[in-house]
């Protein structure tokens, strides 16, 4: 087969057919139920979820108040990608959202290619939910004295990775009853669980229970899917907007400042779990063929769920960051633990309530997203025909959901919450990424059918240039050194708790002796806490580099220097050298200016993210092309046609 059947297209008129087909024999039809208010539900169910009861915690540590700014330009950066993908929602209003738009877009391979991402978004969303959704119920059963044996619920390799640090810590002088308490619980998880050879048993039981009874929701119809979505929606909503109401009277302006401690780095430190939080609008498109006017309705959905997120995401953040000091959030259930601080008891557990409903209503939405993509791949011929089953009486996409369960239930098992989250970050942005560059590359096609909806245009043609030059002006004006820094790969120090976790116990107690002996003035002598001892150095950026240049072990310890540091820029380095293409061709093209930002901003949100989440994501990729070249590329119905 030649190359260029690679990227063989299928139209947009063959789509209809289809579709029209289906509705009129019933065979391979989904029942249609949805109307825009259910479309904006379901995307509040999806959004407001992990993100404001769990990673907004996170977030607000590392940014302060100003991480406001973050939501603020990521619902930005995501609403210029709903513009691309309501605009294919409109002209393509079928269940496969990114993975139909690119199949029409850029050919075969790059649809194979975002429908096995897509796998990553919504399948390893669902297991950083289930993950989320656990702690919070074994919270719940806690206050209520039900006591799980931790190594019941929690993941094996926080458990794993929990122990290692609690241990390296404990060497360096610090007392168990010091660690942090996610530390204190992964050692106690590890020492504590059943034991079959040196294979420890430790899973997350209640993350596997959540995925079983969604997963069967799911599975019995989208009426009763859409019905109990709107319910947990309504209850979600009064108790986000009673902890504003309530929280708002606590609030002490005084913990607004400094309102960028940490400056622009702190803030963008959170793109991932701040951007994890909108992950969810997009699966509102793959419920297009169950809509009662889906050219109409899904791009209504999509903005009013984006825009009323934003503005509970903003009134959180101010009030959380209000009520207590940025720097005591970074917990995993930062809503409950500012009122639990308060002595608000009450509240403290209608939040664990409400925090267990929001995340299962996220579970739900993800659960129905990933099988229909499943369905739309195996119409195609690219996954096997059983995957398309749709149950003659429920009407659902039968065997792709049950297979999506367990998908999504086994790792759950063993994964920790971190991975999954950054794993599940980056796949959604380079969907995004491509349905932008779908709608750019369509942007000019004559003979593409138009839906009602079309993202209104504005030429980039001299826009894109002036803000690149706006952009080199603040990097080297107002942002010098850390530019220069970044270009030159300039060494960089390790933070106190990376060099103590990598060392071992002779390193461990010659670095306490040298420290003892520089400080001994300042009477810490008498604490045996090596993390103690650093940290009182890290206010001061002088006295830190030149206590740690000091110290008696390896420069690979304390530095990180040459490629082991350059390694971690490479993605930054991709999206400038992607960024100066896309200024060439939007000059040459005048290409619309919404979908162009919305690629640009979710490309810069991957560049965000650590190189290893970039490998991973290669890895997934390529497994994804054996794949394809083992089975789906001579399945593929254009193949046949071709044939």
């Amino acid at each position: 087969m030649a190359l260029k059947g690679l990227f063989r297209k299928k139209t947009v008129q063959d789509i209809l057919k289809q579709v029209e087909k289906n509705n009129a024999d019933g065979h391979n039809a989904l029942g249609k139920h949805l109307t825009a208010r259910d479309l904006t539900a379901f995307g509040i169910a999806a959004i407001v979820g992990a993100g404001i009861f769990s990673t907004i915690g996170k977030a607000s540590a590392d940014g302060g108040p100003a991480v406001i700014f973050l939501f603020l330009f990521t619902a930005i950066a995501c609403s210029f990608a709903a513009f691309a993908y309501a605009e294919f929602a409109s002209m393509v209003p079928v269940s496969g959202s990114a993975y139909t738009y690119s199949y029409v877009a850029f050919g075969e391979i790059i649809a194979w290619i975002i429908g096995w991402a897509l796998i990553m978004e919504y399948a390893v969303g669902n297991i950083t939910v289930a993950i989320s959704w656990s702690d919070y119920f074994t919270g719940l059963l806690d206050s209520m004295g039900i006591h799980l044996p931790q190594y019941a619920q929690m993941d094996y390799l926080s458990a794993s990775n929990g122990f290692k640090d609690a241990t390296a810590l404990m060497q360096g002088g610090k007392t168990f009853e010091n660690l942090s308490l996610a530390t204190q619980g992964a050692y106690t998880a590890w020492t504590t669980s059943p034991v079959i050879g040196s294979f420890h048993l430790v899973a997350d039981l209640p993350a596997l229970l959540i995925i079983v009874l969604i997963t069967a929701l799911v599975y019995r119809g989208m009426k009763e899917s859409r019905n109990a979505s709107n319910i947990m929606v309504v209850v979600k909503l009064c108790i986000v907007l009673l902890v504003i109401a309530v929280g708002i009277f606590y609030v002490d302006v005084d913990n607004w400042h400094p309102f960028a401690p940490n400056g622009a780095t702190g803030v963008l430190k959170g793109v991932s779990a701040v951007f994890f939080a909108y992950i969810g609008f997009d699966a509102i498109s793959t419920t297009a063929e169950e809509c009662k006017d889906p050219q109409r309705d899904l791009p209504k959905g999509m903005m009013w769920a984006i825009i009323i997120c934003t503005i509970l995401y903003i009134a959180i953040a101010l009030v959380l960051t209000g009520m207590v000091s940025y720097n005591e959030l970074n917990v995993g259930d930062p809503l409950a633990f500012v009122f639990d601080k308060l002595h608000l008891k009450w509240m403290s557990g209608i939040i664990a309530v409400s925090a267990v409903i929001a995340m299962a209503s996220v579970l739900l939405v993800f659960q129905m997203g990933q099988p229909r993509i499943w369905m739309s791949m195996s119409r195609d011929g690219l996954l096997p025909k059983r995957f398309s089953k749709v149950h003659p009486k429920f009407k659902t996409p039968s065997y792709a959901t049950i297979v999506t369960g367990f998908v999504v239930a086994i790792p759950a098992l063993f994964l920790n919450l971190t991975m999954v989250t950054d794993l599940c970050s980056i796949g959604t942005l380079f969907a995004f990424v491509l349905v932008c560059a779908g709608v750019l590359a369509l942007q000019n096609r004559t003979d593409i059918p138009r839906g009602k909806f079309k993202t209104p245009y504005m030429n980039s043609k001299f826009i894109m240039p002036v803000l690149l030059i706006i952009g080199l002006v603040f990097s080297f004006g107002y942002n010098k050194k850390n530019t220069m820094d970044f270009i030159t790969n300039e060494t960089q120090i390790n933070n106190s708790a990376g060099i103590i976790t990598s060392l071992n116990k002779e390193e461990t107690q010659k670095v306490y002796d040298y420290l003892v002996s520089v400080d001994a003035k300042n009477a810490t002598t008498g604490t045996p806490d090596l993390e103690l001892l650093l940290n009182q150095y890290q206010q001061d950026d002088a006295k830190y580099a030149s206590v740690i240049s000091d110290l008696p072990v390896e420069d690979s310890i304390k530095y990180e220097s040459g490629f082991s540091l350059f390694k971690h820029k490479i993605p930054m380095w991709i999206f400038l050298i992607v960024l100066v293409g896309l200024s060439v061709w939007s000059f040459k093209e005048n290409l619309s200016l919404i979908p162009l930002l919305g690629l640009i901003c979710c490309l810069y949100m991957m560049a965000e993210l650590s190189v290893w989440n970039w490998i991973y994501f290669t890895i997934w990729l390529l497994i994804g092309l054996v794949i394809y070249f083992g089975f789906s590329r001579n399945n593929s119905k254009l193949n046949r046609i071709e044939v």
